[in-house]
């Protein structure tokens, strides 16, 4: 059985703020809220190192906006967290793999892919 990475994108689902979030990434790249998003797609599609990368990986990657995983999944009380977040799932527990913060430091999709290699191996 696979195991189950959760990337968890910092914008909501409904068409609207797909919409913006797209112009965003556009006129403003800098400012866009979605670290996550601008390593793993560019404007309009997947990118395609990230793509090869995900396909040959022997995890199941889950791809979630922030809404759908606020509606599906609680976390323990008192514990908060930032987005956009990758969480590893391994039976019924999930742990953070790479936070809002580890994530913003990362300035390519290689280094994530990179970090991901040693985290989960």
């Amino acid at each position: 059985m696979k195991k189950t990475l959760y990337f968890v994108y910092n914008t909501k689902s409904d068409i609207w703020n797909k919409y913006l979030d797209n112009l965003h990434k556009i006129i403003s790249p800098a400012t866009y809220s979605c670290d996550l998003c601008s390593l793993t797609h560019s404007n309009f599609s997947e990118k395609k190192i990230w793509k090869d990368f995900r396909e040959n990986s022997d995890y199941k990657f889950v791809f979630m906006y922030k809404d759908e995983f606020l509606k599906t999944y609680s976390y323990p009380e008192g514990e908060n967290f930032d987005f956009p977040i990758i969480f590893q799932k391994q039976g019924e527990k999930i742990n953070v793999l790479f936070d809002s913060k580890e994530i913003l430091s990362l300035n390519s999709t290689e280094k994530l892919i990179g970090f991901l290699k040693q985290k989960i191996s």
